[in-house]
């Protein structure tokens, strides 16, 4: 079955809900958010709900959460990538969770999937700390292209609560209408995005508003899909 991710560990107020609706949860590793009291809960609820988890690594700029690009030298990037990661592993280890993947967020991801140098130096980061783990990223890119290169899997994302543009990229979040906030039609897009066969993963936001009910019905639409 097409997995369900969710970004986690990002905010005090998450319902502890979408961890069990999660099928892999990307945690906030102190760029954009989180603490080792928020990775350390993040790892505990994961590890409850059956979730596999993985580091959410980002521009350190948590004033903006992560979304705006900061120009960073590639050996800069591939320290921020190590460092965060490295920071989840220590939680999630005293923990008993092995970490499975990596997806960066914000900015970090977008720039990763037009810019080859920056996909290489994080993987590089990411494997320094983690090993050759997955790498969670956009079905076409850059970051695809480093992740082959470091001989590590590659799980193309969707997303089922953001809206598409008519070639293929987000809608970008200072537009109108750029988030998708009814369930039903997350769940749709959801199936509509499935279907393709260009994704392993789809991706629903803690912060997005009414996340509960959007992840819930998103992972009932997909557990229809599956044979």
């Amino acid at each position: 079955m097409l997995e369900l991710n969710i970004d986690l560990g990002e905010m005090p107020s998450e319902p502890e809900e979408l961890y069990a609706l999660a099928h892999r949860v990307n945690v906030a590793c102190g760029g954009h958010a989180g603490s080792a009291d928020s990775m350390r809960l993040a790892c505990t609820r994961a590890r409850a709900s059956g979730a596999i988890v993985g580091a959410h690594p980002s521009y350190a700029d948590r004033a903006r959460f992560g979304r705006v690009a900061i120009a960073l030298a590639p050996g800069e990037v591939r320290a921020l990538a190590r460092e965060q990661c490295g920071a989840l592993l220590e939680v999630a280890r005293s923990s008993g969770i092995e970490l499975s993947h990596v997806k960066p967020h914000g900015a970090l991801y977008h720039v990763a999937r037009g810019d080859l140098a920056v996909a290489r130096e994080l993987v590089l980061g990411a494997r320094e700390a983690l090993g050759r783990v997955a790498i969670v990223g956009p079905p076409e890119g850059a970051l695809g292209a480093a992740a082959s290169e470091g001989g590590h899997a590659y799980l193309r994302e969707g997303f089922a609560d953001r809206r598409y543009l008519e070639d293929g990229t987000l809608a970008p979040m200072t537009e109108s209408g750029a988030l998708v906030t009814e369930p039903a039609r997350a769940a749709e897009q959801a199936l509509a995005l499935a279907r393709t066969g260009k994704f392993e993963t789809l991706c629903v936001h803690a912060d997005t508003p009414g996340a509960v009910e959007i992840a819930r019905a998103v992972r009932r639409a997909l557990e229809r899909l599956s044979p």
